[in-house]
């Protein structure tokens, strides 16, 4: 348990790293080609264009970085107070400050987010706007300060110590060893870490003195995983095999490395072929000089020749050809030795639950576990909380359950109180790994849109035409909500909120929280397992519908069953989502239920959601909600 905990703060720090460069790659890109291009042993040398290779390096990138992640942590503000204090690394050193933006940046945006919190209420009104804007001054500049006089001095000696370190490796040819590190730290989703918290800035300082840098190569060289692909399209069984060739292709071409990651999970002993591909492909890098000038992303050949400078192109096309021979070699006696059963399905879901988030290559494996259940009695919703989303998803299976003359038990709960008998279990998509951890031998369903999904019908008709004892339970299900205590202060009109905007989803999680709070629904500290709960999977529900509401952990946070409606014409992005209806949820002692049964059925109708949309008081907004 320990190792794994370990494990995943590693994988959410390298995230964390991740979030603040891969937004600013067009950035890197940019400086990579003006390099590559103007300065003196690029391919159109020009010494007055070469002088934007410099300040870009030096300020641009490194303010982006501190930016960045000065509004991961608190937005717009965090991002201001951030990259002023990212000013202070850079200015107190003489190398490019990619490592103390990735410090001080989010540091920034933390302390200005305390400020904000430790005010907030307690401002008068017409003072906002005077308070905001000092005290992100005050405190952007004190932070710059500091930066200059300590932390520019501390980080400067860190990556001093990186350098001498790599210098060491290069000269004692041991370069190709840090394959050992590096390839299974690519499967287990810990490079992110390794590549934006080492690679990148060491690499920007070599790039800066030489004009390429071959640690750039370590993580980026594409041999080792299209050597193991290319193993299976020629010695792999049955759906490995088959897929192996299309995956290949869209890890060479389409840069998406982690497309080979479950083949390796499914033989664990293939790892063992691309180390010895990333090995011989350093040590082809190292012997024929090879180098990039810029990141590659990404991490497609294409990528990959277009950062590399000239007359480097033998030396790294090399390195990845010798990498994918040998990563072949390995990998094809592996295959053809071993009798282990090879499960892509298994393979891919596992890599998704190691990586703990919605993998975006998954979809090409998996499939629903098993075969649908005979003599189904009951069905499960499940979420990380089980007081909003698969309340509401149960709700409106209900629903069509009661049309037919099915008699099955609909119920939801959270995802860690799944119980081991349960028969179907519907999960949003993020979520399923986990349900299927938890119980492994259950029908799993995964759905991407609660509110209107086609997996309810496509359920209940196979449910029609399967062998079903009706179950004896629904009476007990339908009781729950026909008996729950009605508890008008649960949605009131103060509670409704029409025509706001809001940039960012934190920021409209935040404003519904806070109605919340005032409203003695929730303690305060609610708020922030909201914005906990939207990171673990959104809480985007499908039809223009978000219902933010707390983790599992917040239930004790609770004091009383709530509601607020927000409603934003012009919406806002829920990971990609536009979002319009925004209800936000407090639920104890199932108190809620009845109400957000409502809201499902009402939102499962998009005409009903142009009304409350465009509807222009919020007694009707109510009244839409009530009579569905």
């Amino acid at each position: 348990m320990a190792q794994s905990n370990i494990k995943v703060s590693v994988q959410k720090f390298g995230n964390f790293l991740s979030s603040m460069v891969m937004p600013n790659i067009g950035a890197f890109i940019a400086w990579g080609l003006i390099t590559a291009f103007f300065v003196p042993t690029g391919f159109f040398p020009n010494g007055n264009l070469a002088k934007l290779v410099d300040p870009m390096v030096t300020y641009l990138l490194p303010l982006l970085i501190g930016y960045t992640g000065g509004k991961i942590v608190h937005d717009q503000r965090g991002g201001v107070v951030g990259a002023i204090a990212t000013m202070g690394v850079i200015v107190g050193s003489d190398i490019p400050m990619f490592l103390g933006a990735m410090v001080i940046g989010p540091l920034g945006g933390y302390v200005i987010k305390k400020f904000d919190q430790f005010i907030e209420g307690k401002v008068k009104t017409g003072f906002e706007m005077l308070i905001n804007n000092f005290s992100a001054g005050i405190l952007g500049g004190i932070l710059a300060i500091l930066a200059f006089l300590g932390a520019s001095p501390a980080i400067d000696a860190f990556t001093g110590w990186l350098i001498v370190g790599v210098d060491w490796l290069l000269a004692k040819h041991l370069l190709p060893l840090t394959s050992i590190l590096i390839e299974p730290a690519k499967i287990l989703f810990l490079n992110n870490a390794i590549n934006h918290g080492i690679i990148s800035p060491i690499g920007a300082e070599q790039i800066r003195t030489s004009g390429k840098s071959i640690l750039l190569l370590l993580e980026a060289n594409l041999g080792p995983g299209f050597g193991v692909l290319l193993a299976y399209s020629f010695f792999g069984k049955g759906t490995a095999k088959k897929s192996a060739p299309g995956a290949a292709l869209i890890q060479f071409v389409g840069g998406v490395h982690e497309i080979y990651f479950p083949y390796i999970l499914m033989r664990p002993l293939l790892i063992i072929g691309a180390i010895l591909g990333g090995m011989s492909g350093v040590f082809t890098f190292v012997l024929l000089d090879g180098g990039l000038q810029a990141v590659v992303s990404p991490g497609s050949i294409l990528a990959f020749l277009a950062a590399t400078p000239p007359g480097g192109y033998f030396a790294n096309i090399a390195g990845v050809l010798v990498a994918a021979g040998v990563s072949f070699i390995a990998s094809s006696i592996i295959l053809k030795t071993g009798t282990q059963r090879e499960d892509l399905d298994a393979a891919a879901r596992k890599m998704q639950a190691m990586k703990g988030k919605k993998s975006p290559v998954t979809e090409n494996f998996t499939k629903q576990q098993g075969e649908l259940p005979t003599n189904v009695q009951k069905i499960i919703f499940a979420c990380d909380a089980g007081m909003g989303s698969s309340a509401m998803g149960a709700s409106l299976l209900r629903k069509k359950i009661k049309q037919t003359d099915l008699d099955i038990l609909v119920t939801n709960t959270a995802v860690s109180n799944i119980p081991n008998d349960a028969q179907i279990v519907i999960t949003q998509e993020e979520l399923t790994p986990r349900a299927q951890h938890k119980v492994p031998n259950a029908y799993h369903i995964s759905v991407g849109n609660f509110l209107s999904s086609p997996e309810y019908d496509k359920l209940i008709n196979q449910l029609k035409n399967s062998d079903i004892v009706h179950g004896t339970e629904e009476k007990t299900a339908v009781s729950l909500e026909e008996n729950i205590d009605h508890n008008n202060d649960l949605l009131s009109e103060a509670n409704i909120f029409l025509n706001q905007q809001f940039s960012t989803k934190e920021e409209a999680i935040r404003f519904a929280g806070n109605v919340l709070v005032r409203g003695g629904y929730v303690e305060g500290n609610y708020v922030e397992a909201m914005i906990e709960r939207e990171n673990i999977t959104s809480t985007y529900m499908g039809n223009d519908v978000a219902i933010p509401h707390g983790t599992e952990e917040a239930k004790k946070n609770v004091l009383k069953s709530g509601f607020t409606v927000i409603q934003v014409p012009e919406g806002v992005d829920f990971d990609g989502q536009k979002v319009r209806l925004i209800f936000g949820i407090a639920g104890k002692d199932g108190t809620h239920l009845e109400i957000l049964s409502g809201i499902a059925i009402t939102c499962s109708d998009m005409a009903n959601i142009e009304k409350m949309v465009h509807t222009k008081s919020a007694k009707e907004l109510m009244a839409i909600i009530q009579n569905n």
